[in-house]
């Protein structure tokens, strides 16, 4: 007795239970992966705000203990960032995190730290960015 031919597909291959995903499945898969990536392109961008701020904090106080000492031991506050790489208080001025430059601006003062100090000049060193940041919401350049 001859079977009847109803289960075949194609060039002899068989349909069972279990033949792949329908259209319906493979969009939703989709559409959860296409969800999970825009949620962690914002959590990215977060954390890389917060390593440059941590940069910037980092960098901001090797400077100003590069002034204090430079200050202490010469007797005078430095003139210009580029005194503190010359009297090698600093290996070299890094780049400001935020503008991605050498672009600090430095804080100048009169008034002298110690006795000894015979003169003026940098006593402190802020960010060159006017932009906000966005988790402490003060600008970079008060830092």
């Amino acid at each position: 007795m001859a079977r009847p031919n109803n289960t075949r597909l194609g060039r002899g291959r068989q349909r069972g239970p279990a033949s792949g995903f329908t259209l319906l499945e493979l969009m939703i898969v989709i559409a959860l992966i296409a969800i999970l990536a825009a949620l962690s392109v914002g959590r990215y961008e977060q954390i890389v705000v917060r390593a440059r701020e941590a940069a910037l904090h980092q960098d901001l106080s090797e400077m100003r203990k590069a002034i204090q000492n430079y200050t202490r031991d010469k007797e005078a506050a430095p003139a210009s960032l580029d005194d503190l790489v010359s009297a090698q208080y600093l290996g070299a001025i890094p780049a400001d995190p935020i503008t991605h430059q050498k672009d600090w601006n430095p804080e100048f003062c009169s008034d002298l730290l110690s006795a000894e100090q015979t003169s003026g000049g940098i006593c402190d060193v802020h960010s060159a960015s006017d932009t906000v940041s966005p988790f402490e919401k003060t600008p970079y350049s008060s830092w």
